[in-house]
């Protein structure tokens, strides 16, 4: 067996001191060709990073927790991205599921405060938790879509809701629809501005007969809901789903149910994850720029770390258009 490759190894083979060397693995510190090389050579002799040596070192464990709610196939691929680009800057990411359930995300944050995690980036179910607190202050934490009112000196990467709900809504108003579904993830996404409301306020603007419902994110749990929805003897001509899982619930239940999308039923959804356009009829969806989000996230994530205040961004979904909306057999 080879023996164990060290820090001064590496720092030899790239001509750099112990100090360059180390901050160039982590990507603190140096030009982006160095930091390049540098993990290159590293990869090159097999050099892996010892986490307690580096931690008694440093004070630092090189782990950031990651939470979201995986049932859902958007915050899924969501926390994947986010742990690759924490990898590529030297930090591993420790994945856990919040379930949707504000009792399982305080289990993960008493987690995340046992395993001494250097940060966490966190799509929150409850961002006005006093749980939040429990974080060392030291602890940087960014918070995806809500800030974390509960937690002051968080960062956070916001998402303009109220453009994609009227976006989505305005789309379906335009094409004829006047009675419409809504169905919301069962824990509203942003306390005192949550999508129920933004919902029956818009459609109030716009003349539609609105109807909500709350289901759980995971696709096969939500299609009893959907099938209920569809059920009813006025039954909705377009249902608009906060989620494309919801949306893909509608779909099975809309099947089931013997109804044509669009023929019979339009839809709409949220996050244009990926299997939006691979589904058919193609899914149309509100679309986030996901790699923008990533880095807007890690980037905040770093600069607190570093003791840099981070410029906290608002994020603008985009509609996408594919084949699953139409006008109202009705109105044709």
């Amino acid at each position: 067996m080879s023996p164990r490759r060290t820090l001064q190894d590496l720092a030899d083979a790239a001509g750099l001191s112990l100090a360059a060397t180390s901050y160039a693995l982590r990507g603190v510190r140096g030009s982006a060709a160095t930091i390049e090389r540098v993990r290159q050579l590293a990869d090159d002799l097999g050099y892996t990073v010892d986490p307690i040596a580096r931690a008694l070192a440093s004070g630092r464990t090189g782990s950031v927790g990651v939470s979201g709610s995986l049932r859902d196939l958007w915050q899924q691929d969501l926390s994947v991205l986010l742990t690759q680009a924490l990898r590529r800057r030297g930090r591993y990411a420790t994945i856990a599921d919040a379930a949707a359930d504000p009792e399982q995300e305080r289990v993960i944050v008493e987690q995340f405060v046992a395993q001494r995690v250097d940060g966490a980036l966190v799509s929150p179910v409850d961002p006005s938790a006093a749980y939040w607190r429990l974080l060392d202050p030291q602890v940087a934490v960014v918070a995806v879509g809500d800030a974390l009112t509960g937690r002051p000196g968080s960062g956070s990467v916001l998402f303009d809701n109220d453009h994609g709900v009227r976006t989505a809504l305005a789309h379906l108003a335009a094409l004829g629809h006047r009675r419409v579904g809504v169905l919301a993830p069962s824990q509203p996404s942003t306390p005192g501005r949550p999508a129920e409301i933004l919902a029956v306020s818009v459609a109030a603007e716009l003349g539609l007969d609105l109807v909500t419902l709350s289901a759980p994110a995971a696709t096969a749990e939500a299609v009893e809901v959907a099938a209920a929805l569809l059920d009813a003897s006025h039954r909705p001509t377009a249902v608009f789903c906060l989620s494309d899982s919801l949306a893909f619930a509608v779909y099975r239940a809309a099947r089931a149910a013997g109804l044509r999308v669009p023929a019979e039923l339009s839809v709409i959804g949220y996050d244009d994850h990926q299997l939006a356009g691979l589904v058919s009829p193609g899914l149309t969806t509100m679309a986030w720029d996901e790699d923008a989000i990533v880095e807007a996230a890690v980037g905040q994530l770093f600069d607190l770390m570093e003791e840099r205040a981070p410029s906290p961004p608002t994020f603008r979904p985009e509609l996408v258009v594919r084949d699953s909306t139409a006008a109202p057999a009705t109105a044709r």
